[in-house]
Parts: structure tokens; sequence; C-alpha cells
């Protein structure tokens, strides 16, 4: 987390100390891509961090060009925004991006959704995660709107720990929904409610001496 949030913390502390727009761009992609660098030597996933480093380095341009330091922010904004909008209709279909994030972390991919017991946890799971993301966004856009650029950035550089936290609270939920259900073994709200049980077992017939 304290290296995610590296870039918006630079960019908000040393426009708070200076005023300055170019001084503090000029730290935040710095910042950006010295953990773009630092990943990469790591072996993590390129994609991910070249992402961030784009995010970074859009933001920055945008505020560049504007002369609006809240600007930085516009690009994690409409993502979340995005995410906000798209994310009912995911849960709605079947497909919890909970699910799919633990699909990518595990290798599983997609095959959680052939068990109906996983697919419901996963989309009550999403549920904590999705409020918190609502809280965030209730709290960034109005900082936004109203040009309080030290303040969306102190906000920003908590939401990783705020969706930290939600994804923990929402795997706890999605673990107490599966309780101790196996994939293999039949769904509970699907099975018979009640199974056939013969009714009548056949005689054994024995001799008499």
């Amino acid at each position: 987390m304290a290296i995610d949030i590296a870039p918006v913390f630079g960019f908000t502390v040393s426009f708070a100390v200076t005023h300055r727009l170019v001084v503090a761009l000029a730290l935040a992609v710095a910042a950006a891509a010295g953990i773009c660098a630092y990943r990469i030597a790591r072996a993590e996933s390129v994609r991910r961090a070249l992402a961030a480093l784009c995010l970074i380095c859009v933001g920055g341009v945008l505020a560049a060009r504007t002369g609006q330091a809240t600007d930085f922010f516009l690009p994690g904004l409409v993502l979340h925004s995005v995410m906000a909008l798209v994310t009912p209709a995911l849960l709605l279909w079947g497909w919890p991006p909970m699910g799919l994030m633990v699909g990518l972390i595990t290798g599983e991919r997609t095959r959680w959704r052939r068990c109906a017991v996983r697919r419901r946890a996963f989309t009550r799971g999403n549920l904590v995660m999705y409020a918190g993301h609502l809280v965030m966004l209730a709290i960034q856009l109005p900082l936004f709107f109203t040009g309080q650029t030290i303040a969306l950035g102190s906000v920003d550089a908590f939401g990783p720990v705020v969706l930290a936290l939600g994804a923990l609270v929402g795997w706890r939920v999605y673990r107490r929904c599966v309780g101790s259900h196996r994939c293999g073994t039949p769904d509970p709200l699907s099975a018979e409610p009640f199974p056939h049980t013969p009714t009548s077992h056949p005689v054994e017939r024995t001799s008499q001496p």
C-alpha cells in the first residue's frame, strides 16, 4: 500500500508545501516511474506496473494543460465511477468482480462459476467491497468539484487502505457463505427438498433347517 500511494502522497504533500503544480507533478511522475521500475525488477506483473504509471501520467498531462491541480485525480475518479456503474450489472449477470480477481490470483480463472454456492458467496462478498467503493466516491466527488486539492489527495491516499479493508471483510463474508461446502457436492438450495427414499425394503427369506 505504501508503494501504491507514493505518487499521490508525494503530489499532495509537495503541492501543500510549495503550491507549485509543476513541482508536484514532477515528483508524482518520478515516484510512479520508480515504482514501475521496481515492480518490473521484482518480476511482478508488467501490465499492472505500466497501467499505474499511465494513470499517473495521464492525470499529470490533464493537470498541466488545464492548470487545475484537481485534474490530476480525474483519471482515477473516472475509472472508479465507471466501476461503480458496471459492478451492479456484473453482479446481476453472475460475474462478481471479486470472483474474477480471485480467479486471476489463484489461477482458477472462471471455473468458480460452475458452483452456484460460490457464485452467491462471491456476490455477497462483493457487495461489501462495493459499499466501501461508493463511500469513497461520495467523499471524493464533492471535493473534486469544489477544487479542494489537498483534501482530495489526502482522501485518495487512504483509498487503498479502505479498499483493502473492504476486500478483507468481503472475503470473510465469502468464506462464511461458503461454509463447509466443497465443489462437487450438491447445492443445498437446489437439491430436492424431500429426497426419494424407499418406503419398503425387500424381505429376506430364510429357510428353516
